[in-house]
């Protein structure tokens, strides 16, 4: 058995652990979230990268308690994240604040926190090639988050809610897609087999993991990847078809994890579109072709937008459309959240 199979146990036994190891009750007062630009609910909008949504089409089907819709939020799709269906099934507010949001105050804070960056991955590497916050850094501003809870709420609601509080984890296709495979003098170079560079990968998953125990983490959904070889950017240009040499890398990944099996939905969606309520799964909607246009080059300038973004899977060349992630997020209730409601 090789190193980076083994050390498959520890992080399985771990999330287990976490998950068993929490209060009886059945109660979630808050959501933390950790990751990419899957969870990003803005907090590119306040540090120095090009890695960012905050301006329209982005968010323009969002809409929340009957309001208007329209503003770009820093979310990566044309409406809310899965994070944010999965707040409101806990009686959560529907929108979960960016932690770096100055108009986000502890009153806001203290029922849910994003601290994920979008274009992070567990690697430093990979968020260092966009400028955003590495995972220490999405670390570093938890701790100061606890600090103030404990200042906002007392010491021992503080740590109640922190204790039966759901971490969500939601990172890990930057780190192929942008990294191993994009930058052949980097990691490629350190480790000859994806599955190797796989085994990296799960060392610091678990050692984050570990460390949000330590700092009072008992529900951990720490999510898998999804089928990254189908996202409308890493398809085969001459003929659409998936790059099966992504998905294997992801399906090999997905035994890091016991709870989070992004996989699996995404994967049915893109099997039977129709019977989920897609017709589209092979482009974004955003754009001219939907097959490369993310970030800038998804703007209120860009030809050919689709108008209902709810047909599509994918909103841009990457991101899921709202519908998408509300899909996500009913599956993961259905399958292992509720134990939590």
């Amino acid at each position: 058995m090789s190193t980076s199979r083994r050390s498959l146990v520890p992080i399985i036994l771990l999330q287990l652990h976490i998950l068993s190891g929490g209060p009886a009750a059945a109660k979630v007062p808050a959501l933390i979230v950790f990751g990419d630009s899957t969870v990003d609910t803005g907090n590119n909008n306040y540090i120095s990268t090009v890695i960012r949504s905050d301006f329209a089409p982005y968010g323009r089907d969002l809409r929340v308690g009957g309001g208007a819709s329209g503003q770009p939020t820093g979310r990566f799709s044309n409406g809310r994240l899965a994070v944010d269906f999965i707040s409101e099934a806990f009686g959560l507010p529907p929108l979960v604040p960016a932690y770096l949001d100055p108009n986000a105050d502890m009153s806001s804070l203290a029922t849910g926190a994003c601290f994920a960056s979008a274009g992070a991955g567990y690697d430093n590497a990979t968020s260092d090639l966009f400028s955003v916050l590495p995972l220490w850094k999405e670390l570093d501003y938890f701790k100061e988050y606890a600090a103030k809870l404990r200042s906002f709420l007392g010491d021992d609601k503080a740590e109640e809610t922190l204790s039966e509080a759901l971490y969500i984890v939601s990172m890990g296709t930057n780190d192929f897609l942008e990294n191993y495979y994009a930058v052949p003098s980097g990691r490629a170079a350190q480790y000859a087999a994806a599955s190797d560079y796989a085994g990296y990968l799960l060392g610091v998953a678990e050692a984050f993991a570990r460390a949000l125990h330590a700092l009072g983490a008992r529900k951990l959904d720490l999510n898998g990847l999804p089928p990254m070889g189908c996202l409308p950017l890493d398809r085969r240009a001459a003929t659409g078809a998936c790059t099966e040499e992504y998905n294997d890398v992801a399906r090999g990944s997905a035994t890091w994890v016991v709870y989070g099996d992004v996989y699996g939905a995404v994967a049915d969606v893109l099997a039977d579109p129709a019977a989920h309520g897609f017709e589209d799964v092979g482009a974004g909607c955003c754009g001219a072709t939907g097959r490369f246009e993310m970030g800038y080059m998804c703007n209120a300038a860009s030809p050919l937008t689709c108008a209902d973004a709810g047909k599509y899977a994918f909103w841009d060349a990457i991101h899921p459309t709202e519908h998408h992630h509300r899909f996500i997020a009913d599956r993961k209730m259905n399958a292992t959240l509720y134990e939590f409601l």
